[in-house]
């Protein structure tokens, strides 16, 4: 090959700069739609990809906001204290429309998005420590729930859920299988599941790992991270292509990472930081574009209760992540 000359070596490696950029844009914050209330600090997000409405949780009371396409303010559609619920955690849509939410307190139950009526709900038995943090839904309709205060992973399955009620199983345990963390402080956390139903991934905020759990075996495996970990990671979302993106609360980050094709690997691929984010507890990605929860929780929230006023209480959207 012959050697290039100076002048043309400086101008493809400039096109080629140029090249990556326009590819692959900074992302970009704006506010998505406002939440009414002056103490709600959001915990949970979940969208229809059906209709392209969008629900949001309070963790303070357990009020479940509806946000439809296009709307600048979201509205209640699950009034504070509904059928008792106290806090509203984890929030997803299934295949069929349904809206799961999880109680960190007591359980999950679900509702018909026409209706607001309860179609079904679950509790975690007995006394002790639960905090029933997030779920997933698989494509055979069955739901897998981590409890962030016990190394565990509930689960409901469709005859369960025809049946309407009764006690969360735990499908997995983690005792033994989860890095050690300092008495107290929580562990599990968000949970996705592959489009093909052949596996779960539960976070561990503490230690910064994510696990596999194979559906069809119930093996457990770490996931192997390359360029970075999942500490103070809250809330995921697995798109069809393999991209992972995380919320990791107290840093005001999100990440994004790429999967291999049998979910036992992670890369780094991007990096966003911002103070904007008002600590990032979770977020969905539909239809181009990522949601993001504005929790707030350090001002005046279970994060701080000593922390001074939150502003108003907003969902982000986030172009190029």
């Amino acid at each position: 090959m012959r050697k290039l000359s100076k002048s043309l070596a400086v101008a493809l490696a400039v096109s080629a700069t140029l090249t990556v950029a326009a590819a692959a844009p900074a992302p970009r914050i704006s506010t998505a739609f406002t939440l009414p209330g002056a103490k709600v600090y959001p915990e949970g997000i979940a969208s229809d990809s059906r209709t392209g409405t969008v629900y949001v949780g309070s963790y303070a009371d357990g009020t479940v906001y509806r946000a439809r396409p296009g709307a600048r303010t979201a509205e209640v559609f699950l009034p504070a204290g509904t059928d008792g619920r106290h806090t509203a955690n984890g929030l997803r849509v299934d295949a069929r429309g349904r809206l799961w939410v999880t109680d960190s307190t007591t359980g999950v139950a679900v509702y018909d998005t026409r209706t607001g009526t309860r179609l079904a709900h679950f509790e975690v038995p007995g006394t002790g420590p639960r905090f029933i943090n997030d779920l997933t839904v698989t494509p055979d309709g069955t739901a897998y729930l981590t409890d962030s205060a016990r190394p565990v992973i509930y689960r409901v399955t469709p005859a369960q859920l025809r049946a309407g009620s009764g006690p969360l199983t735990v499908a997995y345990d983690l005792t033994g299988h989860l890095t050690p963390a300092p008495a107290g402080s929580f562990a599990l956390n968000g949970i996705v599941s592959d489009p093909a139903g052949r596996y779960l991934l539960a976070v561990d905020m503490t230690a910064g790992d994510l696990h596999r759990i194979d559906l069809r075996t119930g093996t457990l495996g770490r996931v192997a991270l390359t360029g970075g970990d999942l500490k103070a990671a809250d809330g995921l979302a697995l798109s069809p292509d393999g991209t992972l993106r995380v919320a990791h609360n107290l840093p005001n980050t999100l990440t994004r990472w790429q999967l291999s094709a049998d979910g036992t690997r992670a890369r780094l691929a991007r990096t966003l930081t911002d103070p904007s984010l008002q600590i990032p507890t979770t977020l969905t990605h539909t239809r181009g574009r990522t949601l993001v929860v504005r929790s707030q929780f350090d001002h005046g929230g279970p994060m701080n209760p000593t922390g001074g006023a939150p502003t108003a209480f907003t969902v982000a959207e986030v172009h190029g992540l």
